[in-house]
Formats: structure tokens, C-alpha cells, sequence
């Protein structure tokens, strides 16, 4: 019998080069599931989050701390012929290397995917980048908030007559964190079957386009472009907070079962078959009724 302690991905070795917070979230992701995680930071700077504090805990950022758990870390000057070198070295006994740099860059340093799985052919190399590894923005660089911004998800988040507001965390990077361990976890698998590793790209404007779900969806269907709705929702009648005596109360109606029970339970029967409100798309029509002002 496994060890379920040692985790699924126990004996996998990751070599990660990322920094800030999507790729430090996927390599975070994969230590949780029993990788070994070998973070190569800058000498002399480390990652960029590791000064982002206040708060620090031991001199550490709070940040930093929140997304490099489970994960062995050094330094390497890939400006040096040495460090360039060493990373080769350690590709070539890697499971799966993550980096985040500017397209281009790795493959400068001689360290691109060709460059490594000739010499270690089960190598799953993974990139992750702003805006995608080509196209006219491939060199442009991509923190979260550009890309909220750029993609439209502060468009559509906020209150409707404020102004586009971001998400309270950095929703795309952990998007694209997740989506990117994912294909890693599913390219493992894969490679048990082929006996080859993978080559793998994915971008934070990816994974925003993927977080804009229904609101995508409902562009491309109905041809109308999405605004922003507060903590209300646009196809979903009552689906969000509202202000009483002492606080806020949130109510999420999200099917005609739930409808009925929530009329009972606010002392409205006479309402729950009235044709304004009966079903969802009549509740939508006629939100303004069901809540005034």
C-alpha cells in the first residue's frame, strides 16, 4: 500500500523559475501534492514578493510566505555562463521546470525547451506570461492588475455607477496558476503513456478570458457588452446583498426549488407563483419590482 502522506506527485522533481505569484502559486500547488520543488530565486534580490510588506514574519513578507510553502530554494546568476550551466545541470534531472519570463528570454539563454528535453526528453517545460508566448503583445510584460484591466474582468466588477474596480485579490494570477498546474499534472500523466514530456504555454490573458465565463458567453450570445453589476448578478433575480437595519444580508436564489422555499421562509407565499416573479427570467424582467430604488 502507498504512503498517502508522501502525496500523489512524491518523487517528482520541479524546477521552478518563477516569481511574483502565478507561477510561485502552481509550484506551490504541485509541493502540495508531494512534489519536490527547487525555487531559483536572483542572488542578491530574491523573489520580488519577498519585500512586498508590510506585514513580515521573520523578515519575510506575508506574501512572499502565502505562495512558496513545501519548496527548497536557491540562488543562480543566469547572467553568468556558470549559472546558465547549472540550471542545465539541474533540467536534466528535472520532472518539470516553470518559468516565467519575458517570451524569448530562456531561449536566449540557451535554456529553451528544445535546448533542455534534447538532453532530457521526459522534461514537461512549462511558460507562463502576460500576454502569450506570441502575437503582437508577446513582449510586454503582465502583472494582474494590467491584465484585469486589459481583458475586461474591472469592467464588469464594481458598482454600476462607479468606477471599473479590481478583484479584492489576484484572481487571474491564481487562474492561471491553477490552469497551468493542471496541464503540468495532466502532462505527468500523460507521460507515463507516451514516455516523453510535454511542452506547455499558457498566459495570465488566457486565463482571464477563461475567469469571464458567462459573461463571455452571454457577449457572444446576445451580442450585449457586460457592465457591471455590484453585488447583483445579471441572469440570476435575487442573487445578492442587500442592506437591513444592522449589516447586509446576501441571498442567492439560484433555482425555482430554492424560490419557493426562500418565499416560505420570508413570509411571502402569495409571491412565489405570481407571474412577475414565478420564474428566473420573469425575476429578471422585473428586478426593479422586487427591489426598489
Amino acid at each position: 500500500m502507498s504512503d498517502l502522506k508522501s502525496g500523489p506527485l512524491d518523487g517528482i522533481r520541479v524546477l521552478d523559475l518563477t516569481r511574483v505569484l502565478a507561477g510561485p502559486y502552481c509550484t506551490m500547488f504541485l509541493g502540495d501534492l508531494g512534489a519536490e520543488v527547487v525555487k531559483v530565486e536572483q542572488p542578491g534580490v530574491g523573489d520580488d514578493t519577498r519585500g512586498w510588506g508590510p506585514p513580515f514574519a521573520g523578515g519575510e513578507s506575508a506574501y512572499f510566505l502565502c505562495v512558496n510553502r513545501n519548496k527548497k530554494s536557491i540562488t543562480v546568476d543566469l547572467k553568468t555562463d556558470e549559472g546558465v550551466d547549472l540550471i542545465r545541470r539541474l533540467a536534466a534531472s528535472a520532472d518539470v521546470l516553470i518559468e516565467n519570463f519575458r517570451p524569448g528570454t530562456m531561449e536566449h539563454l540557451g535554456l529553451g525547451d528544445e535546448n533542455l528535453r534534447a538532453v532530457n526528453s521526459k522534461l514537461i517545460y512549462a511558460s507562463l506570461s502576460g500576454f502569450g508566448a506570441d502575437g503582437p503583445m508577446s513582449a510586454v510584460p503582465g502583472y494582474d492588475l494590467i491584465v484585469q484591466a486589459w481583458g475586461g474582468l474591472m469592467s464588469i466588477t464594481g458598482a454600476p455607477d462607479g468606477e471599473p474596480t479590481k478583484v479584492g485579490v489576484a484572481i487571474i494570477d491564481l487562474v492561471a496558476g491553477l490552469m497551468l498546474g493542471k496541464s503540468i499534472t495532466a502532462a505527468l500523466f500523460a507521460r507515463e503513456k507516451l514516455g516523453v514530456g510535454q511542452r506547455i504555454d499558457t498566459s495570465l490573458l488566457e486565463a482571464e478570458v477563461a475567469s469571464l465565463i458567462n459573461a463571455g458567453s452571454n457577449y457572444l450570445v446576445g451580442g450585449q457588452v457586460p457592465g457591471r453589476w455590484g453585488n447583483a448578478h445579471p441572469t440570476i433575480v435575487p442573487y445578492q446583498s442587500f442592506q437591513t437595519a444592522d449589516s447586509y444580508l446576501v441571498i442567492g436564489v439560484a433555482s425555482e426549488g430554492i424560490w419557493r422555499r426562500f418565499c416560505q421562509a420570508i413570509g411571502k407565499t402569495e409571491i412565489a407563483d405570481d407571474t412577475r416573479f414565478a420564474k428566473n427570467a420573469n425575476r429578471v424582467e422585473n428586478r426593479a419590482i422586487m427591489k426598489p430604488g
